[in-house]
């Protein structure tokens, strides 16, 4: 069974897992335990999460479907300019729900309460990237973790306050 999404196990429903990676900024900024506190309080779990200083290969993989944009090269150089926190989120639509606490790209259209409204001051220093789709999560998530890092887990609590 695909791991990415599956069924079954003892939490009710479907289970999407998707890649987030905080920025250098985030990282320099010390604000890893705030944005990443608003994921896990939300009721999502990490199943992977490791601190790493990614390789332009990596950048450049994770940001294709951006290629030959006018933001493309900035944001590879961006991304790779520093350390980042680099996670695999798990739960019930965890994508749609991460995306929603993330906030719109752009941090002034972000609405406040978002991590990107609340820490985020322009478009290319924007905190955090999250897959955008099922299909997109998949191929990142092999682009920065290896199936042995990814954990599969049950808080005591999700059984009886969360699912």
């Amino acid at each position: 069974m695909d791991k990415i999404l599956r069924k079954g196990g003892k939490r009710k429903g479907l289970t999407e897992r998707t890649l987030v990676f905080l920025k250098p900024e985030a990282v320099m900024r010390g604000l890893v335990g705030k944005i990443v506190s608003r994921i896990e309080r939300r009721g999502l779990t990490i199943a992977a999460m490791k601190l790493l200083q990614p390789t332009r290969k990596q950048a450049e993989k994770i940001y294709e479907v951006h290629k030959g944009m006018n933001f493309y090269e900035p944001l590879i150089d961006h991304v790779t300019s520093g350390p980042i926190l680099a996670m695999v989120i798990e739960g019930p639509n965890a994508i749609s729900i991460l995306r929603n606490i993330i906030g719109k790209t752009n941090p002034i259209e972000a609405q406040p309460g978002t991590i990107r409204g609340d820490f985020a001051l322009n478009v290319q220093k924007n905190m955090i990237h999250a897959s955008d789709s099922l299909e997109n999560a998949k191929k990142e998530i092999k682009i920065l973790f290896s199936s042995d890092e990814i954990l599969e887990y049950q808080k005591p609590t999700e059984a009886q306050y969360m699912f």
